[in-house]
């Protein structure tokens, strides 16, 4: 690119001065005075032959073209950052809270965790497990289970999956299709997950089962008790593959040759506003994301 960058303390003075909408408060920040950011932030309308910002009484304003540029600067400097801690570490060792479900915390990331620290020594994790995201307690990435319609933050999904019917291994079933399996199976009460409804209405319409009503037997809001309860035999549950995957061995069975296909999935947020975002929330948060890809993609080739 033949075309020269602005001063990158200029484009710093630009990104705190439009994030806190205030010379002063991007001053405090930055360690300078309100006249230095001031000159800096006039320094780099010139060069670019806009004007950023609107001075107020009040404060500052962005002006359209400010706040198209925003974004862009904003990224660069979080992508420097980022790669920067990724690369060199910082001089101590830093700390983020995760918080994640328990099974999604069991079978997909307590065994890649000693990859993470491997490649990221000087970061380390405090892992909170949640059945549901409690709101009220500030995490540096959030790891939930839903639609992903969270617009409050910045969402990158991790794993998408199908849920399968599970039963104890001694279940007595007939021979035949997967219809007269559900149909036998209905006939006792089944576990129900809370927050889950839609899974045995789409199973149920999955085999052409329209005049059967589903008695529950027991409900919980989990799928590690739920699969639990089965193993028990209060009866089958249905669950997302891969928390159900551990348990064929150790006396639990998948009877039907195909799953489910549910809208949920496992999704991975952080914060949107750069401020509220650490560079470890980002490593660790594009870290997971290519893992569970690279995991998916493995899978795939061994099921093609």
């Amino acid at each position: 690119m033949s075309f020269a960058l602005p001063p990158l303390q200029w484009l710093r003075a630009y990104e705190a001065a439009a994030r806190l909408s205030s010379f002063s408060a991007a001053a405090a920040e930055l360690n300078l005075t309100p006249a230095a950011i001031s000159h800096q932030v006039r320094a780099l309308e010139q060069r670019l032959g806009f004007q950023l910002f609107e001075r107020l009484a009040r404060g500052l304003q962005l002006t359209d073209i400010g706040r198209a540029y925003l974004p862009s600067v904003r990224k660069a400097f979080d992508e420097l950052a980022v790669t920067t801690v990724g690369l060199f570490g910082r001089d101590h060792d830093t700390h983020i809270t995760v918080r994640t479900p328990v099974l999604f915390a069991n079978n997909w990331l307590a065994p890649l965790l000693p990859k993470f620290y491997a490649a990221f020594p000087h970061i380390k994790l405090r892992i909170l497990t949640a059945i549901w995201a409690d709101t009220s307690t500030n995490v540096d990435v959030d790891i939930r289970f839903g639609d992903g319609q969270w617009s409050e933050f910045e969402v990158h999904p991790l794993l998408r999956e199908p849920s399968i019917l599970v039963v104890r291994d001694d279940t007595k079933l007939p021979k035949g299709s997967d219809r007269e399996k559900v149909l036998a199976l209905l006939d006792h009460g089944v576990v129900h997950i809370m927050g889950c409804e839609d899974r045995w209405t789409k199973l149920l319409r999955k085999h052409d089962i329209s005049d059967r009503k589903v008695r529950v037997s027991t409900m919980t809001d989990n799928s590690l008790f739920a699969i639990r309860l089965t193993l028990a035999g209060l009866g089958p549950c249905v669950v997302q593959r891969s928390y159900a995957e551990p348990f064929l061995k150790e006396g639990l069975a998948a009877p039907l040759t195909e799953g489910i296909e549910i809208d949920e999935a496992h999704y991975i947020l952080t914060a949107r506003s750069a401020e509220r975002t650490t560079p470890e929330a980002i490593i660790f948060r594009e870290w997971l994301v290519a893992e569970c890809r690279a995991r998916r993609n493995e899978a795939s080739e061994r099921t093609a």
